[in-house]
């Protein structure tokens, strides 16, 4: 039995129902003064998906950095949203870490009023409405942009949806996209490298060649640290559902990145066709 007032707001959003029974636990809710206080929180960045033959990839790098400061080396920027999605964030950090937790109930908490499960592009409505109510707060320089992939159980697919700081919600249909401070690196990498042909495992390793070509120009991300043996945070999502996968299997691809890179630094090259 559900507790009185559950269907207050007259909708299943879990967001709606807290924003009007407990507003204060909204996230940003506590920081609602003026000013700019971009460089006075931890910032995470980069993060890249592409979708593949029954499924799509995320992966993200780890450094959180606060201005010119790192100021964490292994935070971890893919989170699964539900078990056929997930969602990585860019942005502030600690905004962005409540925003998914928000967004993960806001989904089982439908799943269990409706006894169903969202469509891939009602999750991807609900993420844009989270995103809105964070535009005040955007506006002061504490921004929160993540990227959202998901299968689609319909159509038997992987979609990727991105999105801006206002809610506006989009979805990449080039099969790749990336956010983040060095996702102009990583996207023109994916660029040559990616083409709908490819197979898991090629997926997986072309997400951390651009990741390690936007940590090549971009002093925010962080490539991976073998010295720590800290490497990307990478997620699949296919019909069996999300699966996360372990650090030793992402850090035997990132060493195979590495060692090819010694011969050739700039990365592989794409063919001329």
């Amino acid at each position: 039995m559900l507790p009185e007032g559950t269907r207050l707001t007259g909708s299943s959003s879990f967001a709606d129902y807290l924003a009007t029974t407990a507003p204060e636990l909204m996230p940003g809710a506590a920081s609602r003064a003026g000013g700019a206080h971009g460089d006075l929180a931890p910032h995470a960045t980069t993060i890249v998906s592409a979708t593949f033959d029954g499924g799509v990839i995320m992966a993200g790098d780890r450094r959180a950095t606060m201005g010119n400061v790192i100021a964490q080396r292994d935070i971890e920027k893919v989170f699964p949203a539900d078990e056929y999605s997930c969602i990585g964030i860019a942005g502030s950090a600690g905004l962005a870490i409540e925003m998914v937790r928000l967004f993960q109930v806001e989904l089982e908490h439908y799943e269990k009023i409706e006894g169903t499960v969202l469509s891939a592009d009602g999750k991807a409505n609900r993420l844009a409405a989270l995103i809105r109510g964070n535009l005040g707060l955007a506006m002061q320089g504490l921004a929160v942009v993540p990227l959202f992939a998901s299968f689609d159980l319909e159509t038997q697919q992987g979609r990727i949806f991105s999105y801006d700081v206002t809610g506006g919600r989009y979805e990449e249909h080039s099969g790749f996209h990336t956010v983040g401070s060095g996702s102009v690196f990583a996207r023109g990498s994916l660029k040559k490298l990616y083409s709908r042909g490819l197979t898991e495992g090629d997926c997986v390793t072309a997400a951390i060649q651009a990741l390690y070509d936007a940590a090549d120009d971009d002093s925010a991300t962080g490539g991976p640290d073998l010295t720590r043996r800290i490497f990307p945070v990478v997620s699949v999502v296919t019909a069996d559902g999300y699966r996360r996968l372990a650090d030793d299997e992402v850090g035997a691809i990132a060493d195979d990145v590495i060692g090819s890179r010694l011969q050739r630094p700039d990365g592989p090259s794409a063919p001329l066709n």
